[in-house]
Formats: C-alpha cells, sequence, structure tokens
C-alpha cells in the first residue's frame, strides 16, 4: 500500500489536508466521497514522519547548492512548489536529503509555508536560509530571493572548493617530504653511517651533525609523534571549556600571523549576507543580527552585534562597522557611498565581489611563494643528508689512494 496526500473541501465549504494509505488513488478519493468531501487533489507521498530521523542530520553544501538552484528555476518557471519539490525530491541522488525533501513536501502540502516545512531541518537550513525564504513568500517574489540565496551557496561553495584544490598539493607535498627525510634518518641514515663509526676515524662535521639528529629521531620520534597527536586533542579539549574559545577567535583576529586572511573573509561573507538580506527586504537591524549567524569566529560576531546595536541606537551602518576595525577601507567607502544613494544593497554586493576577488588573489600569491620555498627547503634537507653520507666515503678513498 502507498500513502498519499490528499487536499479536499467539506460540504460548508473548508478546505481540509491530509494523508491516506490506500492502494490506490481512487480508493483515497471514493473514502473521501464516503466522508462526504470533495477530493481536490491526490498526491503519492512519504509515509507520516518519514524523513524524522535525519533531521538532526547536515546534509552537504553541494547537495543545499544544487536543491536551491533547481527550486528557484523551476518557482521562475511559474511551477507549483508543491510540485516543484515533488519533482526535486524524486531526482536528487543523495537518498537522505529525498527523504527530507519529501517531508519539506508533505508539510507543504498540508498547508504549512515553505519555511516552516525548512524548519524541521535547522542543520541544513540555517536561520539565513529559512529568513530569505520567508522575505520571498511575504513578498511575492520567492523565485527572486531562491536565485539570490543559490548565488550566495554557489560562491561560498566555490571559494571552499578553490581553497582545497590550493592546498592539496603543498600539503600532500609537504606530508610526503616530512615522511622520506624521517625514514632515510632513521632507517637509511644510522645503517650507513655505522660503518664509519666502526673505523674509528674522525667524521666530518656534517656527518657528526647527521648522526646526532638521526639517534635523536630513532630515540624519540614515537614520543614527538605521540606529543603532538595528544597537544591536538588537548587543544580540541581545550576549546570547549570556559571563554577559551574566544580568546582563541579573538587571537585569531588580533594577533595570529593569518589575522588580515581571517578578517578578510568574515568581513566579505557578512557583508555579501547582509546585501542579500537587504535586497530581500528585510529591514537593516534584523538583517544585521542574521549576518552574523552565518559567521563561526566568535570575537568577530560579537564586534558585529555591537555594531548592529549602535545601529539601534541611531548611528550608520558605515560608523558602527568602522569601529570593529574589522572591514577594509575600500569596504567601509562603498557602504558609506551606498548609504547616501540609496543603493546600500547592491553596493555592498560589489564590495562582497571585491574582497572576494582580492582574497583568491591573495591566497594564490601565497601559495605560489610557499611551494617552492618548500620544494627547496626539502631539496636542501636532501642535500645535506647525502653530503653528509658522501664526504666520509671521500675521506676514506683519499686515506685509501
Amino acid at each position: 500500500m502507498t500513502w498519499y496526500a490528499w487536499r479536499a473541501t467539506t460540504p460548508n465549504g473548508k478546505s481540509e489536508r491530509g494523508t491516506l494509505q490506500a492502494d490506490t488513488p481512487r480508493q483515497v478519493r471514493q473514502h473521501l466521497r464516503e466522508l462526504g468531501m470533495t477530493p481536490v487533489s491526490i498526491e503519492e507521498t512519504a509515509a507520516p514522519g518519514a524523513g524524522k530521523a535525519t533531521r538532526g542530520k547536515k546534509f552537504s553544501s553541494n547537495s543545499l547548492a544544487l536543491f536551491t538552484r533547481q527550486l528557484a528555476t523551476l518557482t521562475n518557471a511559474a511551477l507549483p512548489l508543491e510540485s516543484a519539490l515533488r519533482v526535486i525530491a524524486r531526482q536528487t541522488e543523495d537518498k537522505k536529503f529525498a527523504q527530507a525533501l519529501t517531508s519539506v513536501h508533505e508539510k507543504v502540502v498540508e498547508g504549512h509555508s515553505l519555511s516552516e516545512a525548512l524548519a524541521e531541518y535547522p542543520q541544513t537550513f540555517d536561520n539565513l536560509y529559512r529568513t530569505l525564504v520567508t522575505a520571498g513568500e511575504k513578498t511575492g517574489h520567492l523565485g527572486s530571493v531562491l536565485d539570490k540565496l543559490a548565488d550566495y551557496n554557489e560562491i561560498r561553495q566555490q571559494m571552499k572548493s578553490k581553497l582545497t584544490q590550493a592546498m592539496v598539493y603543498p600539503i600532500t607535498l609537504t606530508i610526503v617530504a616530512i615522511t622520506v627525510i624521517s625514514i632515510l634518518l632513521v632507517a637509511v641514515v644510522p645503517q650507513v653511517v655505522g660503518q664509519f663509526v666502526q673505523m674509528k676515524q674522525e667524521l666530518p662535521f656534517t656527518t657528526r651533525t647527521l648522526i646526532v639528529v638521526s639517534d635523536f629521531l630513532t630515540a624519540y620520534g614515537l614520543y614527538i609523534l605521540v606529543a603532538i597527536v595528544g597537544g591536538i586533542i588537548g587543544f580540541r579539549y581545550w576549546l570547549k571549556k570556559g571563554n577559551n574559545r574566544m580568546r582563541y577567535h579573538r587571537w585569531q583576529v588580533k594577533s595570529s600571523p593569518l589575522q588580515k586572511l581571517v578578517r578578510a573573509i568574515n568581513s566579505a561573507r557578512y557583508i555579501r549576507t547582509l546585501s542579500i538580506l537587504q535586497a530581500s527586504g528585510v529591514p537593516l537591524l534584523e538583517a544585521m543580527i542574521i549576518s552574523v549567524d552565518g559567521l563561526e569566529n566568535l570575537f568577530v560576531r560579537e564586534r558585529l552585534l555591537e555594531a548592529a546595536d549602535k545601529v539601534r541606537q541611531g548611528a550608520t551602518l558605515n560608523s558602527s562597522l568602522e569601529q570593529t576595525q574589522l572591514f577594509p577601507p575600500m569596504m567601509l567607502y562603498m557602504v558609506a557611498s551606498g548609504e547616501e544613494s540609496g543603493e546600500l544593497g547592491p553596493l555592498m554586493e560589489r564590495a562582497a565581489d571585491n574582497q572576494d576577488k582580492g582574497l583568491q588573489h591573495r591566497i594564490t600569491l601565497t601559495l605560489a611563494i610557499f611551494e617552492p620555498v618548500l620544494v627547496i627547503t626539502m631539496a636542501s634537507v636532501v642535500l645535506f643528508i647525502v653530503m653528509s653520507i658522501l664526504q666520509p666515503i671521500l675521506q676514506l678513498n683519499n686515506m685509501v689512494g
């Protein structure tokens, strides 16, 4: 038997919705007529409660971005929301995500708004997502709002993918180089150099240095590895205690070597989110508070909430953001221009685009410098090991000669 979502009208004209299990839609229609109701629509759906097990699950950003783009396309094509959700759920390859979308479709069929249905999955559809959907439903421009939301999700996904791709090569190169050098120092060097030690000849300084390093790693290498793993676990445990996470995030923004990068990432994400909310008709103060939810750095969130409080008291957006000391001068200038011209949303979006381009250029430049430096450093270490082994051999040949 299959579950069907039905919609019907009572004799007094009232609309009713529900689900019923039957072999065919005809049986559902017959049952409704026996209850004195006139069927309006009968559609196949998931069993009641389907998807509840996945409500606490966070689905991949790829699935979310694809769903948003598909829903925006179908909505702009004037396809009813219920039909659009059903079509997307049927063609989604991720079975659990398809189950969640079926549950969302069921809630919409029952008469709930899309934002209310999405609230069943807060881990995937966050406060920003649901607020934008609510704004689109209230203004009657759900399709255009979903387009902006799809663009936003795709931009974030592209930035994440580019950063991941850019880091794969140097991280792989570093791990391989460290592994090879460690094997040389721990397994190969002691056997080769041991032959020279047995001859009781004075060894070159480089060879003696290599022996000391090799002996140290052989004796304490395992302890060092355990200490590193323990340090990582201890650090993660430390972050969960008290106000330590706030201290760490403050250090990231104020004192870390990557402080400029941290500020650039958070400021660009905040401004882009704020521009989308503004363009969707969300009031500025509410938009500032919602935009903070998309940031992970607690110190940045605290400063931006203070900025929102200043705006509530009557200050301008530009002056409030300037006091946070998180935003570059060019971005603040564009925000000020937007306030003066009444084009705050578009100018903030342009400022976010410029910040993203600058961020990508900075990451590319850093990696372009880092990769050859890493190669040269590792090559120098290997050269030192080879020379330390070759020098005693050359000395031995000279003695024999």
